[in-house]
């Protein structure tokens, strides 16, 4: 069977909404792994970017322990 716009077209005509949410999500994963296969980054690149977030990532982690010890004093 040859698939073509139109033939999909009349197929998605014919789903449910709940179906056709389904599709929608399937298409954006489709767009979201071509943009993913799209980025290629060198070891280097990687290296450089993990060391500009670090900071942030240790401040983030950092924050959420003060709200871990408060939430481990209150089950005691």
């Amino acid at each position: 069977m040859t698939i073509t716009s139109e033939t999909i077209k009349q197929e998605l005509d014919r789903l449910s909404d709940e179906q056709l949410r389904a599709v929608a999500d399937f298409i954006a994963f489709l767009k979201f792994r071509d943009r993913r296969d799209r980025v290629n980054l060198t070891a280097n690149q990687l290296a450089s970017l993990a060391t500009e977030f670090a900071e942030e990532d240790r401040t983030l982690a950092e924050a959420g322990m003060d709200d871990y010890v408060e939430l481990l004093g209150q089950e005691d």
